[in-house]
């Protein structure tokens, strides 16, 4: 494949890597870097012509096409031998006006908050500010805002689209509506997205922070704060995790290298004192809620920023009694034995992420009241291995209270698409796949 992929070469500046070069381990790698990805070749486009020159030149080589910018969730795409990987990294222009943000490719969630942050401005951004902006917005996006805003798919406005023959698409309402209202959840499977346009929200100062037990508290922490979400307003988006804390450079040190429960959250509007203070009440020995630009929020949940061995699963659960509370505990909590960093983290769903978005895309809402993840560092195969099976058991213990949905967004492995959309919207994702790339040129993570 590499004598095919060699007619790349010259393409994007020189910014092309076949197999054997000595930049093309460095530029195969995604962040997440558990992903042994070997593609035919790896091109860096600067601009949408230079996507375009690299899409019209892997269809004459009979090779095809997969995007990707940060790679935070590279294991579905499978094997890529007969692939050029078009990494997006390059392609980091953002631009705010009114309140409209516009964020090519590459754009990270950090140059989005930071340019509209002066604006009173604030972005439905993931929990890392390392996280890429379209691959993001494509599959969902669950924010700090978004029981109140709902999910990042349905606040875009325009896409713009490089498809299988080289044409530059713009999609929005009014324009390729179909193909705009695939773009909205059903990931990449449609094209190079090139830009994206979204909507940016007033936000002056949110109620944000980080509550921590030690984990043996769990068994009287974690049924409070499942009780407390059950009556939380929308202006509430809050997140548990029990945690094997790493002690690492970034923890803050009151953290580093503890075993512990963590809530941490934000809250809209006027009242985040008052809607915090039953969890103040349980006595957190680490409180740093308090009034916060929206600048801040990107790394108030501590994510890893650097390229890390991540092995995780996930599941979409519908409310929580005390019977899943107990069996979460024993597969996560104190005496499990987990080998996990993150044994288990509950996203806080419902609001408006329950409720259609008026106009909303593929993806339109979230089935569940809570999102599962359960995850490890696979610094080696054997630590891989064990961190796959004991998230995996922390996975089967709540399969009582799943909503057999799938949030791809946080979906590890390949799975079917049923999994995440009903059958209708399945079959509607696929006519337009197949309008748009007939051939099957481009390769997703999450394929149709």
């Amino acid at each position: 494949m590499t004598s095919v992929a060699s007619s790349l070469r010259g393409l994007c500046g020189g910014a092309v890597h076949l197999p054997g070069d000595p930049g093309y381990d460095t530029a195969r790698t995604p962040w997440n870097v558990t992903a042994d990805q070997r593609p035919a070749a790896v091109a860096y486009p600067a601009d949408a012509d230079e996507v375009a020159s690299v899409v019209r030149a892997a269809a004459r080589a009979g090779l095809r096409v997969a995007a990707q910018g940060t790679g935070h969730n590279p294991g579905p795409l499978g094997p890529l031998g007969d692939v050029v990987l078009l990494r997006t990294s390059a392609m980091t222009g953002v631009t705010v006006a009114g309140r409209t943000a516009r964020a090519e490719a590459g754009a990270l969630w950090v140059d989005v908050v930071e340019q509209a942050a002066p604006h009173g401005l604030a972005a439905l951004h993931g929990s890392s500010p390392g996280i890429g902006v379209v691959g993001y917005s494509l599959g969902g996006g669950v924010s700090w805002y978004a029981r109140t805003h709902g999910l990042q798919a349905n606040a875009l406005t325009a896409v713009e689209l490089m498809t299988a023959d080289g044409t530059l698409l713009r999609a929005d309402a009014t324009r390729e509506p179909d193909l705009f209202w695939a773009l909205r959840g059903g990931g990449g499977n449609f094209g190079v997205v090139t830009a994206v346009e979204f909507d940016l929200f007033p936000v002056a100062s949110v109620y944000a922070g980080l509550l921590a037990w030690d984990w043996r508290e769990a068994p009287r922490v974690l049924p409070a704060w499942l009780a407390w979400t059950a009556t939380a307003p929308d202006a509430v988006t809050s997140a548990l995790r029990l945690l094997q804390v790493p002690p690492l450079p970034h923890v803050p040190p009151a953290l580093r290298g503890r075993r512990l429960l963590a809530v941490d959250g934000a809250v809209l509007g006027p009242d985040g004192p008052r809607l915090v203070a039953p969890l103040r009440a349980l006595r957190p020995e680490l409180d740093t809620f308090a009034d916060l630009p929206p600048a801040a929020l990107p790394r108030l949940h501590l994510d890893p920023e650097g390229p890390t061995p991540v092995v995780s699963r996930s599941a979409l659960l519908g409310d929580l009694p005390a019977a899943a509370a107990d069996a979460l505990l024993a597969a996560a909590g104190p005496g499990s034995g987990t080998s996990l960093t993150v044994p288990a983290e509950l996203r806080q769903l419902g609001g408006a992420l329950a409720r259609p978005a008026p106009g909303g895309g593929a993806l339109p809402a979230l089935d569940g009241a809570f999102a599962l993840s359960s995850a490890g560092i696979a610094a080696t195969p054997a630590l891989g291995a064990a961190a796959a099976a004991d998230a995996g058991r922390v996975v089967a213990a709540l399969a009582p209270w799943a909503t057999g949905s799938q949030y791809l967004n946080l979906t590890a492995e390949r799975v079917a698409p049923e999994a995440a959309f009903p059958s209708a919207t399945v079959r509607r994702l696929r006519a337009v796949r197949a309008a748009v790339d007939p051939g099957g040129l481009f390769v997703a993570n999450h394929p149709l």
